[in-house]
């Protein structure tokens, strides 16, 4: 089997655990009042899922970068977008250090405070906390964006064997 192919049906399948995770989440028992404020009961499901498929992204852009550092050694090839892989690479770094910028300036200004269990929660720790979900946000959208122009071929070259 391709190694396409394989990466098709992996992202399939982390695409339904995803849709199926936030599915179960506000479904089953999200309604679940502790105090004043709402406790669902699947939000340590929902956080473990995100910590996995957070570090699995993050080995596999490791591995995938150090295996095309050492397919590409010394070359710029073009890919089927007409792009330049280094090109690619510098879009992304720039645009995953915006989403965290902004996702920085949109939670700044978070105060302390107790949950109704008697948690305290620290306004460093929200910071951080509104950093990456927003950050996940933008770079999620920009996915979706990227996904549906590749699947149009809107961008993609004809590559003319010579």
């Amino acid at each position: 089997m391709k190694l396409e192919k394989v990466s098709n049906y992996v992202l399939y399948a982390l695409s339904i655990l995803i849709v199926l995770s936030f599915v179960a989440f506000f479904t089953i028992g999200y309604d679940n009042p502790e105090g004043e404020r709402n406790a669902p009961q699947l939000t340590g499901f929902l956080l473990v899922v995100q910590y996995v498929l957070g570090l699995g992204g993050f080995l596999l852009l490791a591995w995938s970068v150090f295996v095309s550092a050492r397919q590409s050694a010394g070359t710029d090839e073009v890919k089927a977008t007409g792009l330049p892989g280094s090109k690619i690479v510098l879009f992304t770094t720039l645009l995953t250090i915006v989403a965290l910028a902004v996702g920085f300036v949109i939670g700044f200004g978070e105060e302390d405070f107790t949950t109704a269990s008697g948690v305290f929660t620290s306004a460093a720790m929200m910071q951080v906390v509104d950093t990456f979900m927003w950050g996940m946000y933008i770079l999620g959208f920009v996915a979706v964006v990227a996904l549906a122009l590749s699947a149009s071929g809107a961008f993609a070259q004809k590559i003319v064997k010579k």
